[in-house]
């Protein structure tokens, strides 16, 4: 095991609390703290011991990662884990799989997009993510039915949006093609009618749009938005975010872990680059009726989420006092403490972890055995 030194990422819409708070610093801190990166993204690895993840990685890449994970995924971790606290609306936003993101990298590449321009496709790696707050924690996810969603916006009375109502009311088409119609009008919606368009519905009172328009107040996000799910996780609840599924954080604290990719399309909440024509285009038109995903036990104080995805499974351990709890799986795994202080052991390795902070396991190393009145979570691939 060797500890983690994550960096902090300053977007405006962090925390300048959490943060701080869990790793006992002074709050609030003098910027936004949004996300605690553990992992060895290029952009942002975390460090062990003064050298960045990704080096260690490089210098022995099977006996650090092992042969199962170099063989599927190459010399690369293919997970990224963060601690995340947001204090406002992120994008609303969606993600390639695997296909969609290899084929859009190469196709962007020979279009001749460098990495100096705006790409859609930052990389060639799909990002599914999972969230699973540590405080009540805000999301959007995922489409609600198409017949809730016209009842509720005709029941604003804004007549700018009827043509939206009358899309998601179309029982000639199925669910799909009412969903991608409704999508397709907001996002291409005329510029410089959106201002009057979001005003209107902020008039008409809609909770959640009078709250995202204090932030995007003229962004057609804001009607977007009441397409989707408003999900309200209680902590230790999940929600999972395939390819393809519309989502947006809202607020809270949570520990999130995705494929380690920087491929986002935009639909909205955002004064980023939105590409609506590929956006629309590979983004899964299905009704998501219960948004949240459930952990599996695995025994008493042992929590697992393993969604069908290749890159990452996560598991919560939360022991009894007097108990020592062990975490399951191999690979290469990180451990990070969101409470109190967890005592760890790995075959003969043994580190005191105090909350906000990470080690790293390498692939070869033994199962963690994590005890203390503490609450940690471990990141490892998946299966």
């Amino acid at each position: 095991m060797i500890e983690l030194d994550g960096p902090i990422r300053p977007y405006a819409w962090g925390s300048r609390t959490f943060l701080a708070e869990l790793q006992g610093r002074d709050a609030p801190a003098p910027t936004p703290e949004a996300e605690l990166w553990l992992g060895a993204h290029p952009d942002a690895p975390a460090h062990a011991n003064g050298t960045p993840l990704t080096d260690v990685i490089a210098t022995d890449p099977r006996g650090v990662l092992g042969d199962a994970v170099v063989a599927r995924f190459g010399e690369r971790l293919p997970y990224l884990l963060k601690l995340l606290a947001a204090d406002a609306p992120l994008s609303i936003q969606v993600h390639p799989d695997a296909e969609q993101a290899r084929e859009g990298f190469a196709r962007q590449g020979s279009e001749g997009q460098g990495p100096e321009a705006v790409r859609t496709y930052a990389d060639p790696y799909p990002k599914p993510e999972l969230l699973v707050a540590i405080t009540p924690f805000e999301a959007l996810c995922g489409f609600r039915h198409p017949d809730h969603t016209a009842d509720h916006l005709a029941g604003l009375g804004v007549s700018a949006l009827d043509p939206v109502v009358a899309a998601l009311r179309d029982r000639s088409a199925p669910i799909a093609a009412r969903l991608r119609s409704a999508l397709t009008r907001l996002l291409e919606w005329p510029p410089e009618e959106r201002a009057a368009l979001v005003d209107g519905v902020v008039a008409a009172g809609e909770p959640l749009a009078v709250r995202l328009a204090q932030q995007y107040p003229n962004d057609v996000g804001v009607v977007v938005a009441l397409l989707l799910n408003h999900v309200r996780l209680r902590p230790g609840e999940a929600i999972f975010m395939p390819a393809g599924n519309v989502h947006a954080y809202l607020g809270g604290a949570g520990v999130e872990i995705m494929g380690a990719s920087d491929n986002v399309l935009r639909a909205g909440l955002t004064a980023k680059h939105v590409d609506p024509v590929e956006l629309m285009r590979i983004v899964r038109y299905e009704v998501l009726a219960d948004p949240t995903f459930p952990g599996t036990p695995l025994g008493p104080g042992l929590t697992s989420w393993a969604p069908p995805v290749s890159e990452f499974r996560l598991v919560r351990a939360v022991p009894e006092p007097a108990d020592a709890l062990t975490l399951p799986g191999g690979g290469p795994r990180i451990v990070t403490c969101v409470r109190g202080r967890a005592r760890l052991r790995s075959g003969s390795s043994e580190r005191e972890l105090p909350a906000g902070r990470a080690v790293f396991v390498a692939a070869a190393e033994p199962p963690v055995e994590v005890s203390g009145e503490t609450e940690v979570y471990q990141a490892s691939p998946g299966r």
